[in-house]
């Protein structure tokens, strides 16, 4: 059996053990089984990866030929994603052991099949060559999304879910909308075969609707500015590993299908030049850069200032993207990347924090540093990977975007870029200023670091943020040849 044959297991093993998952009792079995899942799909990933970085690998269901059955199609640029997501949930399950533990005390069975649900749906999402299939697992990892945000120890947890459910199920029609005028002008729904079909009739109307549709439709599961509105207070009032996982994956996923649709489906000269879409993307980057990163500096709640920041670091990766360069796409998917990394360590550092103290409120964390110094030293380390400084993963990422805006001859967004990058120093500051420089409030109990089990997962993924910042091997050169792929033609 080659490789190609087992790549369906790292969406069928999350998806068969999610049931099993909701009927183990306990708190151990259901976590074991979890990160066995993740585990698995990580391993068959990341054996792929240097197959997928020279070509592409195809599994057709059933052995129906495509494009009459349905085929997952891997290549360098849903290879990537994929790894990136399947490395998250099992780096991160570790640290989620205890912090669910705190968080989600019963019904821990039901939890992570619902999480075990949310990653196969993404994996699925990432790996299919199905345009309707896309569709059929965002809806599974959507719903179950929704489902594990309600568990948030606040209430306001289950208004939250609710707006993102309504929100979400716009972005999810849109995108079905968007398919069924594809499959309309086309009567197929194998990317690889309307990658062929469509220059016959993408000059119609029903093909330029459909490709707005399906932009307006993932701009919403991206939070592309201003289609944001649900993020907010979806991380603020998740579960903590939640948000760590979302923050790191989710919109990932959906900024992914959307370059495959623009890129792969669709076609770069018709998306770029036939269609203005680079000045739409290019100003809804900026606006989300500038928006979400000044709504941040003024933030209490530190989940929802790192929340704000992803809508200007979704801009960020956005405005790589407009460019419509191949230097840009290879920006673009390498800040996705790295973003996973910042954000990811970042969550888990205040998910850490608030397990201590309870809070996440910048009032309630004067002092937490001389008491917390481990963690809130992670935070910071994470925090400058954030703003760019350099040897840090973050820095790489800004710095291929303002070489690939001098190489498209737009050197204003290198200014663009630096203001933004000193704007996310002022929120940051205010965080290390409250927990070093700032006396402990006199009301609030004393508290300890935390423990080694919290703290190893932690400095593991702020590591990462360093070694990918230094040694740029698997970031650079798997974005870049995510972007061949992606220009290639063929998902």
């Amino acid at each position: 059996m080659n490789i190609g044959e087992w790549l369906p297991f790292s969406v069928l093993v999350p998806l068969i053990a999610a049931p099993v998952c909701a009927l183990m009792p306990g708190r151990t079995g259901p976590w074991l089984l979890a990160f066995l899942g993740a585990l698995t799909s990580l391993l068959i990933v990341a054996i792929a990866l240097p197959v997928l970085w020279q070509g592409e690998l195809s599994y057709p269901f059933g052995n129906w030929p495509p494009p009459i059955g349905i085929e997952y199609r891997i290549d360098a640029a849903n290879g990537l994603v994929a790894l990136l997501v399947a490395a998250v949930a099992t780096f991160v399950l570790p640290w989620a052991r205890i912090i669910n533990n705190f968080e989600v005390p019963e019904r821990q069975g039901i939890f992570y099949a619902l999480f075990l649900l949310a990653f196969a749906g993404l994996m699925g999402i990432t790996l299919t060559g199905d345009a309707f299939n896309v569709f059929v697992f965002l809806e599974i990892s959507s719903l179950s999304t929704y489902a594990l945000i309600a568990h948030g120890w606040d209430r306001r947890a289950l208004l939250a879910s609710f707006r993102y459910l309504i929100m979400g199920t716009v972005g999810a029609t849109f995108v079905l909308i968007g398919i069924g005028f594809l499959y309309m002008m086309t009567g197929t729904l194998n990317m690889a075969d309307l990658a062929e079909r469509l220059p016959e009739v993408r000059d119609t109307t029903a093909v330029r609707a459909a490709l707005a549709f399906i932009i307006v439709g993932l701009g919403l599961k991206l939070a592309l500015f201003p289609l944001h509105l649900w993020l907010p207070n979806a991380y603020a009032y998740a579960p903590n590993f939640i948000t760590v996982f979302l923050a790191a994956t989710a919109t990932k996923v959906a900024l992914y299908v959307m370059l495959r649709f623009i890129f792969t489906i669709f076609g770069h000269d018709y998306s770029f030049f036939a269609l203005p879409l680079t000045a739409v993307l290019l100003a809804l980057a900026i606006a989300g850069m500038f928006a979400g990163s000044w709504v941040a500096m003024f933030q209490h709640n530190l989940k929802r200032m790192l929340a704000y920041s992803s809508v200007a670091q979704v801009g960020y990766m956005v405005l790589g993207i407009a460019l419509a360069t191949s230097a840009g796409l290879a920006a673009g998917l390498l800040h996705l990347f790295n973003h996973a990394l910042m954000k990811g360590a970042l969550f888990m550092a205040l998910g850490t924090v608030f397990w201590r103290v309870g809070s996440v409120r910048i009032d309630d964390l004067s002092g937490i540093g001389r008491e917390m110094p481990w963690t809130m030293t992670a935070f910071a380390l994470a925090g400058l990977s954030l703003i760019g400084v350099p040897l840090t993963a973050g820095f790489v990422s800004k710095w291929y975007l303002i070489i690939a805006a001098m190489e498209a001859g737009q050197p204003w967004l290198v200014a663009l870029i630096v203001i933004t990058s000193l704007m996310a120093i002022y929120y940051i500051w205010r965080v290390v200023e409250a927990a070093w420089f700032t006396p402990a409030r006199e009301a609030r109990t004393p508290v300890s670091e935390a423990p080694l089990s919290l703290l190893v997962p932690l400095y593991v993924v702020v590591a990462a943020n360093f070694w990918f910042g230094i040694d740029t091997r698997l970031s650079v050169g798997g974005a870049e040849a995510a972007a061949r792929a992606l220009l290639g033609g063929s998902p």
